[in-house]
C-alpha cells in the first residue's frame, strides 16, 4: 500500500500538490475522466471512459501500474483537479523493438485550467519515460494541441471505409457462408498472436504483443470499457482457423466497425470479407436494439491500405482519410542508433550501397551527424547548426518524424515546407532510400 508520502511528487503552489495515483483514486480518477471526455459534457459521463479508468488503476494491467498516473490534488478538499497518466509498451520499427510512453486520459477541470497544469503533468511523464529508457512518446488527441510539448502528428492513425445497407453483400437464394464466424476461446490465443505478427510485418512500425497481453485485452477487461474489442475468429467450412477480427462491443457514431482484420496467408479477402461485412451488419443491429440506437453503416478501420478496401472498393463508398499520432522523440541520436541495423540494410540495397561519407542533418535548433564507412553507419552524434555550420539536409519544427516514420515522402515535405530540402544530390538520393514512405497502422496499448 502506498502512503502519502511515497506518492508525494512536489507542492506546486496555490493549495495543489502533485503525486503519484493508487489504486484508492480509480474512483474519483473514472469521475473526472468520464466527464471531461464526454462528448456530451460533463453532467453525461461517458461510462465506457469510466469503465477504462477502472481497469487500469483498480484491476492488473499488464504495463500500467496505478502510480503511473500523474494527480494534481487540491489540498483543501482532497479533490483530483487534474490528472493524467503513462502507458509504456513495447513497438517496433521494421522488426527492431524499442520502448514507448503513452501519456494518456489528459484532463483538468475548467476552473483549473490555464495554469500550465497538463505541461507540468507532461514534463513528469516525459521525464519517467526516459528513466525507463523509452525511445519515443505517443498521444492521440484534438489537431494542434499536443504540439507544444514537443509531438507532431507523424504517424497515420486509423482510416476508414464506410458502406450503408444498400452496399451489404446479399447471400444467393439457397447459398450459405463459405465460412464460420465465433468468439475466440482461451485455445485460440496462440493463434490470434500468431496471426497479428505475421499480420503486423507489413507495416514499418507496429505494436509487440505477448500471449499474456492478448488475453488481457480478450478477457480482463469489463464489457463496457471503451477500449475493449470482441476478437472473432474466421473458420472454414471444416473447421480450419484460417483469420480473426475484431469489433467494439458498442456502435461507432452510427454504425459497428471492423477495428482489426487478418487472414492466413493464401486465404482470399475476396472471398470472407463479405462474409465480415454481413457479420458486422447484423451484429449491429443488435447493438442498436439493445442502446435504443440506430444503425445505419458498416465500416471498416484498417489504416491508409488494407486488403479488405480493394476486396470490397465498390461496397464501401464513403472514404475517411487517416488521422494521425503525435509523436515524440526527444533523442534523436539514440533513436537512429537503435534502428541502425535497418538503416544500413536499406543503404545496401539502394543505389548508394557501399557508400563512405557524412550526411549532416538540420533541424534548426539542433542537428545529427550520420557517418558511412562503405556502407556501415560509424558514429551518429548530435550536431551544432547555425550560421557558418554546412549541412546536408533541412528540416523546420518536427517535419523529420515524418520522413522518420514514413509518413510523408521527402518530396511531399519539400512540397508543403519550402524550408524543407537537401543541399546536395548525394543528401536527397541517401535520406530518400534511408527513409522510405512506408505505411504503418499501429494498434497501440490502451
Amino acid at each position: 500500500m502506498n502512503t502519502k508520502s511515497t506518492l508525494f511528487i512536489r507542492d506546486l503552489g496555490d493549495g495543489l500538490i502533485l503525486r503519484h495515483g493508487s489504486p484508492e483514486d480509480a474512483d474519483a480518477l473514472a469521475d473526472i475522466n468520464s466527464r471531461m471526455h464526454s462528448d456530451n459534457g460533463p453532467d453525461q459521463p461517458e461510462m465506457g471512459i469510466a469503465a477504462w479508468i477502472q481497469d487500469l488503476v483498480a484491476k492488473p494491467h499488464p504495463t500500467l501500474k496505478p502510480t503511473d498516473f500523474t494527480v494534481v490534488e487540491e489540498t483543501a478538499t482532497g479533490r483530483i483537479v487534474s490528472t493524467l497518466c503513462l502507458i509504456p509498451q513495447t513497438w517496433t520499427y521494421a522488426g527492431i523493438e524499442f520502448g514507448v510512453g503513452r501519456p494518456e486520459l489528459v484532463c483538468t477541470l475548467p476552473e483549473f485550467r490555464k495554469r500550465g497544469l497538463v505541461r507540468i503533468q507532461m514534463e513528469e511523464v516525459h521525464k519517467w519515460s526516459a528513466e525507463r529508457g523509452h525511445l519515443m512518446e505517443f498521444i492521440t488527441g484534438i489537431p494542434n494541441f499536443y504540439r507544444q510539448f514537443g509531438y507532431d502528428m507523424a504517424l497515420s492513425f486509423v482510416g476508414r471505409r464506410t458502406g450503408y445497407e444498400g452496399n451489404v453483400p446479399k447471400l444467393k437464394d439457397g447459398e450459405s457462408e463459405p465460412v464460420n464466424i465465433r468468439p475466440a476461446r482461451e485455445e485460440d490465443l496462440d493463434f490470434v498472436l500468431e496471426m497479428y505478427e505475421q499480420w503486423e510485418k507489413r507495416y514499418l512500425v507496429s505494436c509487440k504483443r505477448s500471449l499474456d497481453l492478448v488475453r488481457y485485452e480478450s478477457f480482463g477487461k469489463r464489457d463496457d470499457n471503451i477500449n475493449r474489442f470482441e476478437k472473432m475468429v474466421i473458420e472454414d467450412t471444416s473447421g480450419k482457423r484460417i483469420g480473426f477480427f475484431e469489433y467494439p462491443t458498442s456502435l461507432w457514431m452510427d454504425g459497428l466497425p471492423c477495428i482489426y482484420f487478418a487472414l492466413v496467408e493464401g486465404v482470399s479477402f475476396l472471398k470472407i470479407t463479405p462474409s465480415v461485412a454481413r457479420y458486422l451488419w447484423e451484429k449491429g443491429a443488435e447493438y442498436a436494439a439493445r442502446d435504443e440506437k440506430t444503425r445505419v453503416t458498416f465500416s471498416f478501420l484498417l489504416g491508409e491500405d488494407h486488403p479488405a478496401y480493394e476486396a470490397m472498393d465498390d461496397r464501401l463508398p464513403a472514404k475517411r482519410p487517416a488521422y494521425a499520432f503525435y509523436i515524440r522523440v526527444a533523442d534523436m541520436p539514440a533513436f537512429l542508433k537503435r534502428i541502425q541495423p535497418v538503416l544500413e540494410q536499406r543503404l545496401a540495397q539502394s543505389l548508394a550501397a557501399g557508400h563512405s561519407g557524412e550526411l549532416r542533418l538540420n533541424f534548426y535548433t539542433s542537428g545529427v551527424r550520420l557517418v558511412f564507412e562503405h556502407g556501415r553507419i560509424t558514429s551518429i552524434e548530435p550536431m551544432k547548426v547555425g550560421p557558418g555550420i554546412e549541412t546536408d539536409a533541412s528540416f523546420p519544427d518536427l517535419t523529420f518524424l515524418h520522413l522518420l516514420l514514413g509518413h510523408r515522402s521527402f518530396d511531399e515535405l519539400r512540397h508543403a515546407f519550402i524550408d524543407c530540402y537537401w543541399d546536395n544530390n548525394t543528401a536527397r538520393v541517401l535520406l530518400n532510400n534511408l527513409f522510405p514512405k512506408k505505411t504503418s497502422d499501429v494498434h497501440p496499448i490502451s
